[in-house]
């Protein structure tokens, strides 16, 4: 099969899903390794907006099959915020320390029971020619903590309590996060039609 270019600068993301590709023989390659590969602007109101942005630039510019996503955290209380300026929260130039900081101040005197939230992730799929081929999206709940738990993960992991686990995505195994992650569910939900697909590329 061909390989499939991940559209994305975050290394920690790509190691997460090239983990999940792994075990259906699936190459995934950084789009860093290009030099020609686009900064995109992920200028959409949605996730799945953003991710098929991404995809069809990236597969239009580089010529080979695409996979994009984009994901963040959505928090009920304060009206699906911050959505999909999660990597930008507190600002264009912000770190994950800083969003978390403005995420417990705007939570700062919502109720435990009331800091309902969940990570989204939207998956999209470009052929060669920058067509969008497959556009899949998963999510996982869970609840949004006071402090920080757990050194794993990244980004908002250390403040997402997962209740079934009452785990914080940053104190679950890998192995655990593979399955019940937002990202692992929009995977299963990609990867039959995204073999199918790559599999007729190989045998034309």
């Amino acid at each position: 099969m061909p390989p499939i270019v991940l559209a994305s600068r975050n290394a920690k993301k790509a190691i997460e899903m090239a983990e999940l590709l792994a075990p259906h023989s699936v190459k995934l390659v950084a789009a860093t390794d290009f030099p020609e590969a686009p900064d995109v602007v992920e200028s959409g109101e949605t996730f799945a907006e953003n991710a098929a942005r991404k995809a069809s630039q990236t597969a239009l510019a580089l010529s080979r099959w695409t996979l994009a996503d984009d994901s963040g955290l959505m928090v009920d209380a304060l009206d699906g915020a911050p959505g999909v300026y999660s990597a930008r929260y507190a600002g264009p130039q912000a770190d994950d320390d800083a969003n978390k900081v403005r995420l417990l101040a705007e939570l700062a005197d919502v109720p435990d029971e009331r800091r309902t939230a969940r990570f989204v992730c939207h998956l999209a799929v470009a052929d060669p020619a920058g067509e969008i081929r497959l556009s899949v999206e998963g999510a996982c709940a869970g609840r949004i903590l006071r402090q920080q738990r757990g050194g794993g993960g990244f980004g908002y992991d250390p403040l997402f309590l997962v209740p079934e686990y009452d785990r914080t995505f940053a104190e679950l195994s890998l192995a655990v996060k593979s399955r019940l992650s937002h990202r692992a569910r929009a995977f299963d939900r990609l990867i039959t039609n995204l073999l199918r697909l790559l599999d007729a590329e190989a045998s034309a």
